[in-house]
């Protein structure tokens, strides 16, 4: 299944989730007024207020939840299977701490029915502002998120610039003796280029781009590596997330760098 795109992990995502999420909450209950909602809410100091500190209730599991994920973007590669069931999370925690609040401000309400009644509110109302950021993100063009940072400018041994791609669809480079074979994703199809050039030449623009060495003769791009398995020989390969079939050796020496960034 295909990888989130970079920008629904950026600090500018974080933010309108952390803020809007939880006015789209606020504005959303107070308006939809349904009675099953609001007999429920109407307890302690009122609907209202119990409907404000839901609010911070959520916006504290959001920081919780999507600060850490925006700190260690650059090493998570998450699909979209893997983010919605995230963002499920979420939704289940903030559940969780909504009905320890309620069960203890509305007293006929133990913590378990809480739960529940805490569960169909999310759903009913948080499950919205989540499809749509879903959507809307889910529409950027690659060429519209791509980022200076991004671009991986590969060139020869005597300077001139002969390659330049993103680092999210460089798959991995062999050395081919006085030269490197670039593999890389052009939409849906594989490319490789052959460039006049050394793996020592190279090592310092893969290491800013968070290529890794994972052989003598081989740099990865850990974003494409699904598993590392060994073959019937006992040589450990990284296979990619590749149309066809496709993987790469990796030596013992580079197996434990290479395996906690996955």
């Amino acid at each position: 299944m295909h990888k989130i795109p970079d920008s629904i992990l950026s600090v500018t995502t974080l933010l309108l989730h952390v803020i809007a999420i939880p006015v789209f909450f606020l504005g959303f209950t107070l308006v939809y007024q349904s009675e099953w909602m609001i007999s429920f809410l109407d307890a302690g100091l009122g609907t209202v207020f119990n409907v404000l500190m839901l609010m911070c209730i959520l916006i504290g599991v959001l920081c919780a939840s999507r600060i850490p994920m925006t700190a260690v973007r650059t090493h998570l590669h998450m699909n979209w299977w893997q983010y919605s069931l995230w963002s499920l999370a979420e939704l289940i925690v903030f559940a969780c701490f909504a009905a320890l609040y309620m069960a203890l401000v509305h007293r006929t309400y133990g913590y378990f029915p809480a739960l529940g009644q805490c569960l169909r509110i999310a759903a009913a109302t948080l499950s919205y502002p989540y499809v749509i950021f879903a959507l809307l993100i889910s529409l950027i063009r690659p060429d519209e998120e791509m980022k200076e940072e991004d671009l991986v400018r590969f060139a020869d041994n005597t300077g001139r610039l002969k390659l330049v791609i993103t680092n999210q669809v460089l798959l991995y480079v062999e050395a081919q003796e006085n030269y490197v074979r670039i593999h890389y994703m052009d939409g849906e199809k594989p490319k490789e280029y052959l460039l006049r050039q050394s793996m020592r030449g190279i090592e310092e623009l893969m290491d800013k781009h968070g290529i890794i060495r994972c052989q003598r003769s081989f740099f990865v791009n850990p974003r494409h590596v699904t598993v590392l398995r060994r073959d019937k020989e006992g040589i450990i390969q990284a296979e990619l997330d590749t149309p066809a079939p496709c993987s790469v050796p990796v030596s013992p020496k580079y197996y434990e760098q290479l395996s906690k960034m996955l």
